[in-house]
């Protein structure tokens, strides 16, 4: 395999499927710093599609590291008027926006929870300038990865660039990217088929849905008329949010999850691993966390804002998806979450329809984590009352 190529492919695949570049739209680009190399690469790909300007942003987390150590909580919080305008005004003139993700599973080993959670609250109050707009403005928007050195020696039993060419081959499979295959007809063809499955579902009706495993899950999540999982009626440009992705997902009732759920994969949250973790609902909201390690970010994540213990989301992702059989724990919820079902803690996919405020659920966090298991099994409840089996040991059953 000619890596430098493929990485290229990849590019290309990230701005033409993911985003969809338009002719003369502004690309905006927030990029984890280590993957500098590549960014410059996606940029040159988004300009050959037409893109009028393609703007730059560099995340250095491991700066901030260093700047939590000297500066206030407060200050290492707060965004500058300026970081707003400024994201703002590209997206106002109808930019779309794609965040380049690197992982280093142990920049923030010795880091305090205090002064992690005040680096992750800076960069998500800048990010939920583009969550705004892609709900209101209907704006293209992409996450995706970036493979980096300290990732793959982190998931992988090599070191140096050995792990990182490794690491590159599996993300590249895992986006169905070879060297002979036509990415846009490829992408086309998955696209159909989880609509396909989406409209499947969403033509039985369903008014809720009933998970449970032999982990101790025993949950009943809401739905309601506007609940979609497919993808008709979708307003502006066609685009592809995730890559990698094998979800259909949707926005429940914020009001009527009810039950236990425990976490299948570990979260990352702040920058540290959290393991063995678990919510109890009642009427939409984690009335408790079950958890041991990481149970007081748990309970500060929950109590972010008033909404934040309510959930925004819920995918339905079969447990033998090409992610999960690849037996690998990413650390990084664009991939681990499509391992596996999943719901999402916070913010909805989608705003509240018009004369229904409040349907779902607005935060200022949207933190997805994966609860999908071997032996998972989902019962869904039409408007007539008939109970559905939609999951049948961890995959779809219809």
């Amino acid at each position: 395999m000619d890596l430098e190529s493929m990485k290229r492919k990849y590019a290309y695949t990230l701005a033409r499927v993911g985003l969809n570049v338009q002719k003369g739209q502004t690309v905006l680009v927030e990029a984890a710093i280590e993957g500098w190399e590549f960014t410059s690469i996606f940029a040159e790909e988004c300009y050959k599609l037409g893109a009028g300007n393609v703007v730059v942003h560099y995340l250095d987390l491991p700066n901030m590291k260093v700047a939590a150590q000297y500066r206030s909580d407060e200050d290492m919080r707060h965004v500058e008027d300026w970081e707003y305008a400024m994201h703002q005004g590209y997206l106002d003139e109808g930019a779309c926006y794609v965040r380049l993700e690197g992982v280093n599973p142990k920049l923030m080993e010795g880091v305090s929870e205090k002064n992690s959670n005040a680096i992750f609250a800076h960069v998500d109050t800048v990010r939920n300038v583009m969550r705004k707009a892609s709900r209101e403005k209907h704006c293209q928007w992409l996450i995706a990865m970036v493979p980096t050195v300290e990732w793959a020696e982190y998931i992988l039993d090599k070191q140096g660039e050995e792990a990182l060419e490794e690491l590159w081959e599996i993300l590249l499979k895992l986006c169905y990217i070879d060297e002979t295959n036509d990415v846009v007809e490829t992408w086309e063809e998955l696209k159909a088929q989880k609509a396909a499955r989406g409209k499947a579902v969403d033509d039985l009706h369903l008014t809720k849905l009933h998970y449970t495993a032999s982990n101790g899950t025993d949950l009943t999540v809401g739905l309601t008329p506007w609940s979609k999982f497919g993808y008709e009626g979708r307003k502006g440009i066609p685009f592809c949010p995730n890559i990698p992705t094998e979800e259909i997902c949707t926005t429940p009732s914020k009001l009527e999850t009810n039950g236990v759920v425990y976490a299948s994969r570990p979260l990352v949250l702040g920058g540290k691993k959290i393991e063995n973790f678990g919510f109890r609902f009642e009427n939409g909201k984690v009335v408790e966390v079950l958890a041991g390690g990481g149970k007081e970010m748990l309970e500060a994540l929950i109590n972010t804002d008033e909404n934040a213990g309510y959930l925004g989301e819920a995918a339905l992702v079969e447990y033998h998806s090409p992610i999960s059989m690849s037996g690998l724990v990413y650390y990084t919820t664009l991939i681990d979450e499509n391992a596996s079902c999943h719901l999402a803690l916070g913010r909805g996919l989608n705003s509240s329809p018009e004369g229904h405020e409040g349907l779902f659920n607005d935060s200022t966090i949207h933190i997805d984590f994966m609860i999908g298991t071997p032996d998972m099994k989902i019962v869904g409840t039409t408007q007539s009352g008939e109970e559905v089996e939609i999951f049948r040991d961890g995959d779809f059953a219809i």
